[in-house]
């Protein structure tokens, strides 16, 4: 399948989603189908949902899943609506939810949808592009404060000021309207040392304005809330994370149901009501192999955590 997605730690997640035959499981993040195909391979009875937000990986995994008939059920959304998702399929209870964040390697590769900053292409990064608001709105239209904050807060971007101060002179001449253009104005912001640095003098505002366009990390604070509120006990939760904001987001959500209590330490029983309801499996985020890495070096930064419904 041109443009097909490497599925990352795939063998991890499955043996971690602890997978019953005649469970019912959802893939929150479908993209082309890559864990789904060997979730739904372990089901004989059992269902899998699989969900997204871009109608093109909708479209590609239902072509890779559609040998599992009846089994497999895919549906186009935010994994932050897993609720209602979950309610309009009759399902009320699932076995096992998996999260594979970020950006899939078809959204990357094909270049028109301006996720890339070694290729030349319309500044756009929705990963849902029937939704309004684009990378370009963003760029040309926020003030420099509000640039600046987004990509110090979400791309952990040294010279976001400086950035920020060189897109909003630029944008005075004309729109800042393609993603090489925005390169050159991060480029021309940064002083030379930095542009020494191994990593792309790009690869940290791309990442902010990409996770802010999509409201990532809003999505991802209400999707493992829904997760976690869905899985029957003994339920699984597996999360894919990319880089530290959203690892932090993952470890947090499950440590608040699993040790949340919020009274103080010398009183002898509880009596803020907290009931702990998770537990975590993986006390340390798995990591990819070398080997893994060697194969596919977008799985580098990849940490994986699981947690069980008590």
């Amino acid at each position: 399948m041109e443009g097909a997605h490497v599925p990352v730690l795939l063998a991890e997640c499955i043996e971690g989603l602890n997978i019953r035959p005649d469970g019912v499981y959802v893939d929150g993040t479908l993209g082309r189908g890559g864990h789904s195909e060997k979730i739904a391979e372990r089901l004989s009875t059992g269902r899998l949902i699989g969900i997204d937000r871009d109608a093109d990986a909708i479209a590609g995994a239902g072509e890779r899943l559609a040998g599992f008939g009846g089994r497999v059920t895919l549906v186009r959304g935010n994994f932050r609506e897993l609720a209602s998702i979950l309610a309009a399929q009759g399902v009320s209870k699932a076995d096992g939810v998996l999260f594979d964040l970020g950006v899939s390697s078809p959204q990357l590769d094909d270049v028109s949808r301006g996720f890339s900053y070694r290729s030349d292409a319309p500044l756009d990064m929705r990963m849902d592009r029937s939704s309004g608001f684009t990378a370009f709105d963003a760029v040309n239209g926020w003030d420099e404060q509000e640039l600046a904050d987004v990509i110090f807060r979400y791309g952990e971007e040294r010279y976001s000021r400086r950035i920020a101060a060189e897109i909003v002179r630029r944008r005075k001449e004309k729109p800042v309207a393609t993603t090489l253009e925005l390169v050159d104005a991060i480029r021309s912001a940064m002083p030379a040392a930095a542009l020494r640095e191994k990593q792309h003098p790009a690869k940290r505002t791309f990442q902010a304005l990409r996770i802010a366009v999509n409201d990532e990390l809003g999505a991802l604070s209400e999707g493992l809330d829904a997760a976690m509120d869905a899985l029957a006990p003994g339920g699984r939760l597996a999360v894919i994370s990319f880089h530290s904001l959203e690892d932090r987001i993952v470890k947090n959500a499950v440590r608040m149901r699993e040790n949340g209590c919020t009274c103080p330490p010398d009183l002898p029983v509880c009596v803020c009501g907290f009931v702990r309801t998770m537990r975590t499996v993986t006390k340390k985020p798995i990591v990819p192999s070398a080997e893994e890495i060697e194969r596919n070096p977008r799985a580098r930064s990849a940490k994986l955590r699981i947690a069980e419904k008590l």
